[in-house]
């Protein structure tokens, strides 16, 4: 079988025909040429409005790089007739396998950025003999199809959180589609202000926004305010996630405390102690398990911590906001009695945010940021695959390729 027989079969392109194909050795390295002609009498598109004009005249031949076969890198020669617009004046001609100067063909980027999703930037541009910044480029070219394609309609539910994805307190404001049938990124923002979260909503289709029936975030004020100004008809739901992330953290701080105390008195009572007052106990191992029935019988404000921890587990095991509530104000009542500084903070937070919290029982236990956090693992795993990225443009792009779920056109064959 020819390639050109192949070639026709995978690429063909309307008014055009594949002519002579040669292999050659440039210095060390094999490549294989295919000419491509103009079929007689056809008439060439104007690059610029898409009409049919006369042909003026033709430019130098020119090299677009294919999809290499057998690890031999392919190029399309073709010589670009000039065209004659009444409405643009002389112009080249547009031609379906590449689009303006671009020296790749679209069919050659859709195979990079395909292949950029499965490996690093890096490991493509080397295993395909191409240099970073033509995969790069690639991924530019799929990630502005995808966006400019993509269906926003039917979004219900989102989740906004924040990531650092560089050192200095450089963030990243990432919201996604949590719907059940459909979890992907929709919108990746500089730094956690509240006009990167704007940002998102200034995109958004006014139709598209009111249509949203839960919003998910964590306690940072910024989100919390544009959420009630851009997302005030939808269910704000902040659920047991951030909750129960500030009150270990309030636990471990009691229980530092106290350690250095303890240390400093000759006991040691606290030591190692951390990870049997922050699990569950149906998670302990058995030397955990031990450990903690030890600390259990001291009056350590650690443990009185973890008994009030424990205690308010029962809260999600409520299904009627109205008593739900009860038992929150019952809970910070106490918590506010203890003496024990962290709970107490933890309490005033938690008394402040009651309605938000009283969502999650609004939403049926339905909406939850543990799908956000999973994502936001993702996002990590993606960033430590590359190795980090310098510039916010290239995170961007690579998020948005990678958790996006954006649209590909369909092509005659796939090669990945």
């Amino acid at each position: 079988m020819h390639l050109k027989t192949i070639l026709n079969r995978v690429e063909r392109h309307k008014s055009f025909v594949y002519g002579k194909q040669r292999l050659l050795r440039e210095g060390t390295e094999l490549l294989i040429e295919i000419e491509v002609r103009s079929r007689a009498n056809s008439r060439p598109i104007c690059s610029g409005c898409g009409r049919v004009g006369p042909g003026y005249d033709r430019l130098p031949q020119r090299r677009f790089e294919y999809v290499p076969l057998w690890a031999i890198p392919v190029f399309l020669l073709y010589a670009l007739r000039r065209v004659e617009c009444p409405q643009c004046g002389v112009t080249s001609e547009r031609v379906p396998w590449c689009d303006g100067k671009h020296a790749q063909c679209t069919t050659y980027r859709w195979f990079l950025a395909r292949w950029a999703r499965r490996l690093s930037w890096l490991e493509v541009a080397t295993v395909f003999h191409a240099s970073w910044d033509s995969v790069y480029r690639a991924v530019e070219y799929a990630v502005s199809w995808g966006l400019a394609h993509r269906k926003l309609q039917g979004i219900r539910a989102i989740g906004v959180d924040e990531v650092q994805w560089q050192r200095g307190h450089k963030y990243l404001t990432l919201v996604y589609q949590i719907d059940a049938g459909l979890r992907r990124l929709l919108w990746v923002g500089r730094d956690r202000e509240e006009e990167s979260l704007r940002g998102f909503f200034r995109e958004l289709p006014a139709s598209v926004c009111r249509g949203l029936r839960y919003v998910c975030s964590d306690m940072w004020k910024p989100y919390l305010t544009v959420l009630r100004e851009c997302a005030g008809e939808a269910v704000h739901v902040l659920d047991r996630f951030h909750i129960m992330q500030r009150m270990h953290k309030a636990i471990d701080e009691v229980r530092a405390e106290e350690a250095r105390r303890l240390k400093q008195e000759g006991k040691e009572v606290l030591k190692h102690s951390r990870w049997c007052l922050l699990k569950r106990p149906e998670n302990l191992t058995e030397r955990q398990a031990v450990k903690l029935s030890e600390l259990l019988q001291c009056n350590l404000k650690a443990v009185r911590s973890y008994l009030m921890k424990e205690d308010f587990q029962q809260f999600w095991e409520y299904t009627s906001p109205t008593w739900a509530a009860k038992f929150l104000r019952e809970w910070c009542r106490r918590a506010l009695r203890s003496r024990i500084d962290p709970m107490k903070k933890v309490a005033r937070t938690l008394r402040s945010h009651s309605e938000l919290i009283l969502n999650w029982f609004r939403a049926k236990k339905a909406i939850s940021a543990g799908v956000v956090e999973a994502m936001n693992n993702k996002v990590k795993l993606s960033t430590r695959k590359a190795y980090g990225f310098r510039t916010f443009d290239a995170i961007q792009l690579a998020l948005y390729h990678h958790h996006g779920e954006l649209p590909e056109p369909k092509f005659t064959h796939e090669f990945c």
